[in-house]
């Protein structure tokens, strides 16, 4: 039987030759014993790495020379039959791989274990976000062997594994039903979910979605493990068209190998973890999870099976980062900005006086609470939380800004995950027996940067990440904006519960959102490292900027010859503060209602990052302003974009000229009619 999703199967306890596998940290070096060699012997055997060295020097020169004297068309370099992806640490090639990585320029990983599994993809997609799920999908439905791997135990991102579940989309977009007939298929599919209720809501133990649907940020919402089973689902369906596709959750993403040159990637690695405990139920306090779940070793928790993604023989793969913080541009050091943007860069009219690359938007850990009288029982488990921070601190923070809590136009009613009633009728009252989603911005967002979330080059440099990735995120910082959540929780419980509408919040395996702690898997994350592009449509290094939003500002660029996918909605930016109230550098007074906003349709040129070849964007990470990523984050934007990725990635593929086409060669080489012309065909959509 094929095998779709393998996250839970078991670790290999053999290798190939039927023997038990090495530890994964501690290989012991294979050492030959040679006799003392003759003195000259000796002499130029210690001239032999100077040379090869400079040979090695002389052919990278020379093939940057070759690229540059034949343009557009490019051979990829072979230096052996064996592809540099298949990297070990084993001594007949450790030397000579340490060697090629070394001029390359890009990272080394160590250690390195041997893979006990090997996938052979001819597209491999990082990430199964909601841009991720959308990229692998419209791959696979291609014909491309595509392969996926994501960190958490649920496909699907911010409607599952992150928790906000509530499809935020732009009001034009939904008045004119200007969505992609791929995304409004995905919709139906979750509509179409089981919802498994508990015994106190009344209702019956399992409705579909559209049967609990009822709220007002959108027009479904809808539990995280319906997202998680959609997900899933799409992707069953896709492979059916790429029947030899695999992917795998609770899988970490550790690094790649790269050819001589530095610009095409050769091997993807991973590592994946199968829970000891069958029961395992993720805690939902990633800052406690995030070095175990990227580590390489064994632990009381996990078996670890290390996993490498290459491509068929004598055939090159391509590559789509679709995490949200963009882990492989964060790794490898794409040119990428990171936090908010100054004038000097950007000149942008609402830009801050200066970048400052702490600043990226708030992120939030969304939780549930649940209209049930459980005599305080679980506001009493809340009470028992000692944050480091004070209580006081953290409830300063917190503001209903003046909407009600339950009702009409209600905080409560907002993300309504769970309805007495169905549809637009019932959107208004609050009843007994209802979920709902906390995601709320002056709650449970996070926004304060001491520490910042997202690690900059210096701190991925100085933590040992470059060899040893884990996340590239500050444990610290997740610590905080958990708790910061879980205060919000206890906050809201003593302030709004009333008589007839007590409040209960939901944790545990059975919770809507499946934690220990009953926070998100991990935190919905609203910005990470956004790709510099290169040059076009008048700048060096591309980069979608404020004018081309605004329909109130002049030199707003037309993108639509090179489009590929479709955004808009409010500028919305979740701000950035130091505790300290010293300057921020946040794009203040960036955001604005939609109403003055221009749908942007985001060309190739954003998903094509610079200093490598094989290389897409598929998610939050494409070349756009900080401003920009106020409206290019949001549900529709991501799958949109994701989705253009991966049928881009499937058309070189298997029809653009010649077979070997980089990303960055299909403008200047006229066939941009031909992929939007592919794109309509694959259910996607581009145009206002």
């Amino acid at each position: 039987m094929r095998r779709f999703s393998i996250s839970l199967l078991h670790s290999q306890t053999t290798n190939a030759l039927g023997m038990p596998p090495l530890s994964m940290l501690e290989r012991p070096r294979h050492r030959s014993v040679l006799s003392k060699p003759h003195p000259k012997r000796k002499r130029r055997r210690s001239r032999r790495p100077r040379l090869m060295m400079m040979a090695l020097i002389s052919s990278t020169l020379l093939l940057v020379a070759f690229r540059g004297a034949s343009e557009y068309w490019r051979q990829p370099l072979e230096f052996s039959q064996r592809p540099v992806g298949q990297i070990v640490n084993r001594a007949e090639v450790a030397t000579g791989i340490r060697q090629i990585q070394t001029a390359n320029g890009r990272p080394t990983l160590n250690p390195l274990p041997l893979a006990e599994e090997v996938w052979t993809c001819e597209v491999v997609v990082i990430g199964g976000t909601l841009g991720g799920v959308a990229a692998a999908s419209h791959s696979m439905k291609t014909g491309v062997t595509t392969c996926l791997i994501e960190l958490t135990p649920w496909l699907g991102g911010q409607i599952s594994s992150q928790g906000v579940s509530a499809i935020d989309e732009s009001r034009a977009m939904r008045w004119r039903r200007n969505f992609s007939p791929s995304w409004e298929a995905f919709k139906d599919l979750i509509k179409r979910q089981p919802v498994y209720l508990p015994d106190w809501t009344g209702l019956p133990a399992q409705l579909p979605v559209e049967r609990t649907n009822s709220c007002w940020v959108g027009e479904l919402c809808f539990t995280p493990r319906a997202g998680a089973t959609a997900a899933e689902m799409w992707m069953r369906d896709a492979a059916q068209s790429a029947p030899e596709s695999r992917w795998a959750t609770s899988t970490a993403f550790k690094g790649a190998a790269f050819d001589a040159s530095g610009r095409y990637v050769t091997a993807v690695y991973g590592v994946r973890r199968v829970p000891l405990d069958p029961g395992y139920v993720p805690t939902g306090r990633l800052s406690q999870e995030l070095g175990r779940w990227y580590a390489w070793s064994d632990d009381e928790a996990y078996n670890k099976i290390p996993i490498r993604l290459q491509p068929p023989p004598n055939r090159s793969m391509i590559v789509i980062d679709a995490t949200d913080t963009g882990e492989l541009v964060g790794w490898a050091n794409l040119p990428h900005r990171l936090g908010s943007d100054g004038q000097g860069f950007t000149g942008e009219v609402n830009a801050p006086p200066q970048d400052n690359p702490d600043c990226t938007q708030a992120y939030t850990y969304p939780f549930v609470l649940a209209t049930l009288d459980d005599k305080n029982d679980s506001l009493r488990e809340l009470q028992k939380l000692e944050p480091v921070l004070s209580k006081a601190e953290h409830r300063k923070e917190f503001d209903l800004q003046g909407f009600p809590f339950f009702d009409f136009g209600s905080v409560f009613n907002y993300r309504r995950i769970v309805s007495q009633r169905a549809g637009d009728s019932n959107v208004n009252r609050t009843q007994p027996g209802e979920i709902t989603l906390i995601n709320w911005n002056r709650g449970n967002d996070w926004h304060f940067m001491d520490p910042p979330l997202v690690f900059t080059e210096e701190d991925i440099r100085l933590s040992g990440q470059r060899q040893d990735w884990l996340g590239g995120l500050s444990t610290e910082s997740l610590n905080y904006g958990e708790v910061h959540a879980l205060q919000f929780a206890e906050w809201l419980m003593e302030n709004e519960s009333t008589n007839k509408l007590p409040l209960t919040f939901l944790r545990g395996s059975d919770s809507p959102l499946g934690t220990q702690s009953g926070l998100s898997i991990v935190p919905y994350i609203r910005e990470g490292r956004r790709i510099l592009g290169r040059p076009a449509y008048g700048q060096d290094s591309f980069m979608a900027v404020e004018a081309d939003l605004r329909e109130d500002m002049t030199g707003g660029r037309d993108f639509r010859t090179t489009a590929v996918a479709l955004a808009h909605y409010d500028i919305d930016i979740h701000g950035c503060r130091y505790r300290s109230w010293r300057p921020s550098y946040e794009a203040a007074g960036a955001s604005i209602k939609e109403f003055v906003v221009r749908p942007l349709q985001v060309p190739l040129e954003a998903l094509v990052p610079q200093g490598v070849d094989n290389v897409l964007i598929g998610g939050k990470s494409v070349a756009a302003s900080h401003i920009v990523n106020g409206v290019t984050r949001v549900h529709y934007g991501e799958w949109s974009i994701g989705g253009a990725a991966g049928a881009t990635a499937g058309w070189m593929l298997r029809y653009a000229k010649p077979n070997d086409l980089t990303p960055a060669q299909v403008v200047v080489t006229g066939q941009m009619p031909a992929l939007q012309q592919f794109l309509i065909e694959q259910g996607l959509k581009f145009t206002w």
